[in-house]
């Protein structure tokens, strides 16, 4: 799991037997499908895009001359059931029209599998809803669970079945904090080895209750230096130092740069 340096913005590569996934593209102009060559990444099972958001989905703007050039493959986009329209959605899908790359939407009880073993469960939104903007955003629960599946399936979801109990990823894109509580309410026992700081660090999300309740051992933050938001905000940081209880287990794209993560079963979540 590498949180790339994207700017302000974010972008998360997932790794599992030579299969490649992105959650999320960055911003446009950030140069995301040179970041992917200079690791050796030309073939991407499939990128999720949490929201309509130009600093979470921009990035898959520009990979249309990439995908004509055919220096990169991307085998599927997964898409959240944001009701704000724009540009960048509307871009999004074009380019996966142009080039037959398959479209899907994912809800809350859908699943998706990188590889054998590498479940990634949907917990928001829910598909009874209506939701845009930050609030859309597709938040994934990834875990690893040595079971069998093919790369590309959705399907019931898993939570509940051990899941909370293996190594696990919790990425919440720009969730807000009325995401949060309604998110708890449906998964109450919702925990994580490393989550995601949403919305780059806003204090409009990352509810001490909902940091609490997650529980990391790591938090990892996509944003970009000296941004005019002022992420990460400091209470937010207190907040995310108070509940993992190490400083130096909170990791930041404007200080670290791109930083990975590994999953491993039976130990948990390690820096490699």
């Amino acid at each position: 799991m590498t949180f790339l340096d994207v700017g302000q913005g974010l972008a998360v590569l997932l790794e599992c037997d030579g299969r490649y996934a992105l959650y999320d593209t960055g911003p446009d102009s950030a140069g995301l499908v040179d970041t992917l060559a200079a690791r050796g990444v030309d073939s991407l099972s499939w990128v999720l895009v949490s929201h309509g958001h130009r600093d979470h989905a921009g990035g898959f703007m520009e990979m249309g001359s990439a995908l004509a050039a055919h220096r990169l493959w991307v085998g599927r986009l997964f898409v959240g059931p944001d009701t704000a329209a724009g540009v960048v959605p509307d871009s999004i899908l074009r380019i996966a029209r142009q080039f037959k790359i398959p479209v899907d939407t994912l809800v809350r009880g859908d699943t998706v599998w990188l590889a054998d073993g590498v479940v990634l469960e949907s917990l928001w939104p829910v598909g009874y809803g209506r939701f845009g903007e930050n609030r859309a955003s597709v938040v994934l629960k990834v875990a690893v669970t040595g079971e069998g599946r093919t790369p590309f399936s959705v399907g019931d979801a898993v939570e509940g079945n051990g899941i909370s109990e293996r190594p696990s990823l919790l990425l919440t894109g720009d969730l807000d904090s009325v995401g949060e509580n309604r998110l708890l309410e449906l998964s109450p026992s919702l925990s994580a080895n490393l989550l995601q700081v949403a919305h780059h660090g806003s204090a409009g999300s990352n509810t001490l209750r909902f940091l609490s309740q997650v529980s990391p051992q790591y938090a990892a933050i996509g944003v970009g230096k000296n941004n005019r938001y002022g992420h990460p905000k400091a209470d937010v940081l207190q907040k995310l130092y108070y509940v993992i209880g190490d400083s130096a287990a909170v990791f930041r794209t404007d200080l670290h740069g791109s930083f990975s993560f590994e999953m491993r079963p039976g130990i948990g979540v390690v820096l490699p």
